[in-house]
């Protein structure tokens, strides 16, 4: 796909649709309790996921034919967009760590937050599930998405293969989130402080867009799997830095906004919102340095 200026257009508009649509519209049903708060999965309730996921669905299936011919490559664009305004809207992780002061209640709330970004994943997949129904009603060519192709490729791309690039996707995410969302200098090795939210915006879309150009480059896949893989980094960052006492130890002797690694200062949805966003980036520029390295070499 080439970036030309009318696939620039349409990127801005499924953009602006999906800004206008969830991130100010949609507003309201995630929209903490505190004006300050952060948006967590846990305020926007049941009849509150049922309608952001059949939202999700219908802005998929819009996107596509506002973008069409090129609907399933920037049409999956959509939602992301909505929640990155969300998640630039949102405060900060700090605001948790502040109201759970003791070890208990901290430790407490890092397990609430382990599986978090699975639920905003299921946000951004209903939004490609719609893409994917429209794309069933008018196919822009015979390379279709289908979900039986991505069984296909499940099959093609062996699970192991799947599995080792998901695990060097978290790898890459982790250490460039880790040294992009930093507000303190890394070489000295004290507590990561809480960065601002522009910081988050760049690190969150600079370390997706270096690990689904990795992931396309090396394994072959497709944009889909960091983003589903974007799920794994806060377990990871978990497993790896609170380890035993570290959280009653960060609880008791820390100011709250300091954490043992700059991923754990990211909230899940900025987190899944900015994955999803870097992850198409990253793809299509490996395929345009695939392309550049085969037209240079003829």
């Amino acid at each position: 796909m080439e970036l030309s200026w009318i696939n620039k257009l349409r990127i801005a508009l499924v953009g602006l649709l999906g800004l206008v649509v969830i991130g100010i519209l949609a507003w309201p049903a995630a929209a903490p309790a505190d004006p300050l708060g952060p948006v967590r999965s846990t305020g926007v309730g049941l009849s509150g996921t049922v309608f952001l996921l059949v939202l999700a669905f219908g802005l998929g299936f819009v996107g596509y034919f506002v973008t069409w011919p090129h609907g399933r490559e920037i049409g999956i664009l959509t939602v992301p967009f909505g929640l990155a305004a969300w998640a630039v809207r949102s405060g900060p992780m700090r605001a948790l760590t502040q109201s759970n002061p003791l070890p208990a209640e901290r430790e407490a709330l890092v397990q609430s937050l382990r599986f978090e970004p699975v639920y905003w994943l299921l946000i951004v997949a209903a939004g490609f599930a719609g893409v994917l129904a429209a794309e069933h009603l008018r196919p822009a060519s015979e390379s279709r998405l289908t979900l039986a192709k991505i069984k296909g490729q499940i099959k093609t791309d062996t699970v192991l293969t799947i599995l080792m690039a998901a695990m060097i996707v978290v790898l890459v995410a982790q250490f460039l989130l880790g040294a992009f969302a930093q507000n303190v200098p890394t070489f000295i090795k004290p507590p990561a402080a809480q960065p601002a939210t522009g910081q988050i915006v760049f690190a969150g879309l600079a370390a997706f867009v270096a690990a689904a150009f990795v992931a396309k480059k090396f394994f072959g896949l497709s944009y889909v799997w960091p983003t589903v893989a974007s799920v794994l980094v806060v377990p990871f960052a978990e497993m790896a830095y609170c380890r035993g006492d570290t959280i009653a130890v960060f609880a008791e002797t820390q100011p709250a906004t300091s954490f043992p690694h700059a991923v754990l200062a990211i909230l899940p949805i900025q987190l899944v919102a900015f994955a999803a966003l870097g992850s198409v980036i990253g793809y299509w520029l490996a395929v345009q340095y695939d392309y550049w390295r085969t037209h240079e070499a003829a």
